[in-house]
């Protein structure tokens, strides 16, 4: 538990240390609910722009953030050889992994108390049903396991430039399916039902449902983001490489 704790502190301090990183991680969902919201350009239907766009900000901020952020630092922390010289300490590869994803979390912290001021000041209120709060932020961090293992994974597989592309390319079709800024009951029939089986689209559902129209959270969503949550780290933890 120490070594996890101190890797933890040092992740959270080298997280700190990239502030371009952060500016980039809070400012360009701060930009999308602000921009889709005043500009009606998304097939809402029924619902307000600005009630469709908050929670799917919020999944496509956890997304970014547990996925591409943290897979790509990590592919180069793997490429420059810092991860080798952790290879030598008591420091096990699920500990690195599970210390990387706890300072995830950390970080989604800072992006909702930033994005929900910045919605509710746009008119978005959240869904009225009780335990909505309890269960988007309980959706969120299931997401972030199963995001940061999938980064994770990718990371410790893959060369660092490599890595880079994968986990952008990654992001652009999961962003494409994953119903945060297009609903995925818009998508053609095969290709709906192939992304009702991605951890974004069960995530941006759930949020939607949440804090959005105020429906219960569909099944579905927690099934989905349950099995993804235990099967990347894991897969992360048994094949990651320190170099």
């Amino acid at each position: 538990m120490r070594a996890l704790l101190a890797q933890v502190r040092a992740e959270t301090w080298m997280t700190l240390r990239r502030g371009e990183t952060l500016l980039v991680t809070i400012g360009i969902p701060v930009v999308f609910v602000v921009f889709f919201s005043e500009v009606h350009v998304l097939p809402t239907g029924s619902q307000s722009a600005v009630s469709f766009v908050v929670p799917g900000v919020l999944a496509l901020a956890v997304m970014s953030t547990a996925m591409v952020s943290l897979g790509i630092a990590t592919g180069f922390e793997r490429g420059y050889g810092v991860l080798k010289r952790l290879g030598a300490t008591p420091l096990r590869r699920d500990r690195l992994v599970g210390a990387k994803i706890v300072t995830v979390v950390l970080v989604e912290l800072v992006q909702a108390v930033v994005l929900i001021p910045v919605g509710l000041g746009l008119g978005w209120r959240p869904g009225g049903h009780a335990g909505a709060v309890g269960e988007a932020i309980a959706l969120a961090l299931l997401a972030t396991v199963a995001f940061g293992g999938l980064g994770l994974l990718l990371a410790g597989l893959l060369r660092a430039e490599v890595n880079l592309a994968a986990a952008n390319g990654l992001y652009l079709v999961l962003l494409l399916l994953g119903g945060m800024l297009v609903p995925v009951a818009k998508l053609p029939g095969a290709l709906a039902a192939f992304a009702r089986g991605l951890p974004a689209a069960a995530l941006s559902g759930g949020l939607h449902a949440a804090l959005g129209t105020g429906a219960a959270v569909p099944t579905e969503s927690w099934v989905v983001l349950a099995l993804w949550a235990v099967v990347t780290p894991v897969l992360a933890s048994l094949t990651f490489r320190w170099e």
